[in-house]
Formats: structure tokens, sequence, C-alpha cells
């Protein structure tokens, strides 16, 4: 009897230990702004998903996924649970039907549009949609486009300001911005370790990723950055190893910045990086020209023509848009929005 008492004490146990995710359900079409957050009974608003969130203890991991519809932001919205910095578990904002997915079309991906006026002073004045305030956070699957407040010179969608955090995965999401009407200074904002970008599209954004403190264990793979009219990527002072490969850079003023008193050692890999104004360049008054020493390259093309794939007149948006056309230079890399191969054309 004690033995059977201590293997069902010890069931209960494990039972108990095992974490389970706490799902919110977002639907900005059918969903409710009173509604409970389930399955069958979804919230109509990101925001108020976020705030429940934060509520949280922090002792299981957290998943808010979107069903297809715009996500208007109108605050900044704070990534955590009452643990913050202490907690970490994963938590993951998601599209339901992701581009994998057999039944996706780019007209079912969530769409995340700021109407924000500037909601941080943090090192200068700016809007930020998410603010990602704890370790181990991912966004899968979504759309951002620029802000459409006209007192908003820089709005970035993802932000991450302490350096001491580690963990932030962004996958299959478009960053779309227009300099003229929705402007997106940059796709990323973060400090701090464990950044992983992977089959992402930077389209006409001011600069693709801005990586500043403390930056480690990055890694920016099979992505396109396209027409970033400052640059592909704005980096700080870090000399750490990185991982960049597969990727295209293409139609930008420069492809890689950083802070002109540092002389670090970069590695590049298999990635197409044509048709830029610039390659390397010094963060100065006016970005100028840096020499290209102390750079590996493994198997970077510099030569080439890049093609996507666009809207044409009268046309709903191809399944494929915004990444590299058949006749593409580079298409044979597969990067973009789609992991499985057979999805892109």
């Amino acid at each position: 009897m004690n033995m059977l008492k201590l293997l069902c004490t010890s069931i209960l146990l494990a039972v108990s230990m095992h974490l389970y995710p706490q799902t919110i359900y977002v639907d900005a079409v059918n969903g409710k702004e009173e509604a409970k957050g389930n399955k069958a009974d979804p919230l109509s608003s990101l925001e108020k998903a976020i705030t429940m969130a934060n509520g949280f203890t922090g002792n299981e991991p957290v998943n808010i996924r979107l069903a297809p519809g715009l996500y208007v932001i109108s605050h900044e919205m704070a990534v955590r649970t009452e643990k913050t910095v202490a907690d970490n578990l994963k938590f993951t904002i998601e599209a339901i039907i992701m581009p994998d997915d057999a039944n996706w079309q780019p007209d079912k991906m969530p769409v995340i549009q700021s109407v924000s006026a500037n909601n941080s002073n943090v090192q200068f004045t700016h809007a930020v949609a998410f603010l990602v305030a704890k370790n181990n956070v991912s966004f899968k699957g979504l759309k951002f486009v620029g802000n459409a407040s006209p007192d908003v010179a820089y709005y970035y969608p993802i932000t991450r300001e302490n350096e001491s955090l580690n963990g932030l995965e962004v996958s299959q999401c478009y960053f779309i911005g227009e300099k003229n009407s929705t402007r997106l200074q940059s796709g990323l904002w973060t400090h701090g370790a464990g950044i992983h970008v992977d089959h992402c599209i930077f389209y006409n954004c001011r600069c693709g990723m801005v990586l500043i403190k403390g930056i480690k264990d990055l890694s920016i793979t099979n992505s396109i950055i396209y027409g970033a009219y400052e640059t592909a990527l704005w980096f700080g002072a870090s000399d750490e190893p990185f991982e960049f490969s597969n990727n295209i850079v293409t139609h930008c003023n420069f492809f890689w910045v950083r802070p002109k008193d540092t002389k670090p050692s970069y590695t590049f890999s298999n990635s197409l990086i044509t048709e830029n104004d610039n390659y390397m360049g010094y963060i100065s008054n006016d970005l100028i020209p840096a020499p290209e020493n102390n750079l590996k390259e493994i198997g970077i093309r510099k030569t080439g023509h890049v093609k996507l794939v666009e809207i044409k007149t009268d046309e709903f948006q191809p399944h494929d848009y915004l990444n590299l056309s058949p006749e593409s230079d580079g298409s044979d890399m597969h990067a973009g929005i789609f992991k499985q191969q057979h999805r892109v054309h």
C-alpha cells in the first residue's frame, strides 16, 4: 500500500511540474472586446491580450495566437509577465495560419499597424509597438507595416531595451515600410543576446535591423533585406561571432554600418549582397563608407540582379509576393518567407 501511495504521489508531482502554455486567442474580425480569450471565444484586441498576459505569473509558457485580420496598435505594448526579467519561459506571439500551412494566403497573415504617437523617450523620441521586456520571446508569421501617425519620425515594431535579456526569435515575418506615408525606421531595434532572425523579409524600411549593445549569439539567416534607404544592418561595437548566412541584401544605401572607432572581425557566408550603393560604412553624423578590412567572406556573391514578386495592376497579392521571382539571381538560395521550398512558387 505504501508503495502504491508513493507511486501515485510521484505521478501527481510529475503532472503538476509539467508546463502547459497559457494560450490567448485573438481574432480582429470575429473576436469580442470582452471575450474570455479562448479558442471558442477570442478577444478582438491584441492590446488587451498583451495586458492579460502581463498579469500571468510567469510559471507557464505564454502563447498569443492571432487569426487573420488587421490589428491596430495605439500605444506601446510591453511583452512580459509578473516575473518580468526573472521569467525564462517562452512567450510567443504567432499567426494561427503560418506561411508554410497548406491553406495560407497573404491575406490570411495578421497585419500589425501602429497609429501610436511617440510613446518612448529612451535614448531619443520614438514610437514602439512591442517592447520586449523578458527573456525568450518569439514573433512568428506576422506582417508589420509602418506607423501612420504624421508626428512619428522613428517607429520600431519590435524593441528590446534591456541588454541583459536573452532570447528573441523573429521568424517568417514581413516588415514593410514606405518613407512618404507609413515610415518604419527599422524592423528590430534591440540590445542583448540570443537574437535569431530567420526567413523574414524587410522591404523599404529605413534600416533592416538596428542591433546595438550586448549583442552575442546572433543569427540572421534565410532573409531578404530590400530597399533599406539608410542601411540594411546598423550594428554596435560587439566583436562577438555571429551567423550571417543565406541572405539576400539588395537595393540598399549601405549593407552594414558600425561605429567608427571599432575594428571588428566579421564573417559573412553563402549570401547575395548586390546592387547596393555602399558595402561597409561608419556611423557618424552622416554615414560614410568604411574600409572592408577584417572581413571573412565565404560564398558571398556581389554581382547579380534581384527581382521580387510584386503586385501588378488589378491583381491581388501573389502567394509569394516580395519573395524572389524564379528568374531572379539568388532564387536558388530559397531565402524569404517560406521555410518549405515547394511553397515559394
